[in-house]
């Protein structure tokens, strides 16, 4: 397992995205259990991404140079773009009281919908998981399973941090919304970061 692979994917699973900000609100508004069920059903949500394009990126590693490319800059572009909507979106991460209490079961479902729904996820499986398997890979499907696995099992484990960290400082966060200002134009950083990287990679 290559180090760029495990510092890409904690990069693009880390940054603030549906499936984050709905583990946030979940630890947020209803505590440490309700995180946990909402990170387990985010990581759910990547299974039909993963597979939509591992049936397809087996053929396409062997493909050619400008299907690639196009790829490629696709990811770039949506990076850029999920930085300037980082620093733009104001109250992306305002969290309200909800009036009830939610089954595990309604968490784990709207989880999942969430991150079926999250662009980020295709472009992630689609533009940027070829570049860590050899062009010369002799069996790419296994490989392209292991990667997976890694970054569903990866997303699990920041998306519980996520959510024990925001039950942990729910009434700091509350009381102190600039924080979530100061949270968003980090992530903002990190996805320009990533995507003048991934602009620079070759295939």
């Amino acid at each position: 397992m290559s180090l760029d692979f495990l510092l890409t994917s904690l990069i693009v699973i880390a940054s603030p995205g549906t499936g984050v900000l709905y583990t946030l609100a979940a630890g947020l508004s209803r505590g440490c259990r309700a995180s946990v069920v909402a990170a387990f059903g985010c990581t759910l949500g990547i299974v039909p991404h993963m597979a939509a394009a591992i049936m397809g990126l087996a053929a396409l590693l062997h493909a050619s140079a400008l299907a690639f490319q196009t790829l490629k800059y696709l990811g770039v572009a949506y990076l850029l773009f999920m930085a300037w909507s980082a620093l733009r979106e104001k109250g992306a991460l305002k969290v309200e009281k909800e009036v009830g209490t939610r089954s595990s079961l309604q968490v784990i479902t709207s989880a999942i919908l969430i991150n079926i729904l999250n662009p980020k996820l295709s472009i992630f499986f689609f533009a940027f998981l070829p570049q860590f398997v050899s062009a010369d890979e002799s069996h790419p499907l296994p490989r392209m399973l292991e990667l997976s696995a890694v970054f569903m099992l990866l997303t699990f484990f920041v998306f519980v941090g996520y959510g024990l960290f925001a039950a942990g400082i729910r009434n700091h966060v509350i009381a102190r919304p600039r924080v979530l200002v100061w949270m968003r134009r980090a992530f903002a950083g990190a996805f320009v970061a990533l995507g003048a990287k991934l602009a620079l990679a070759d295939r």
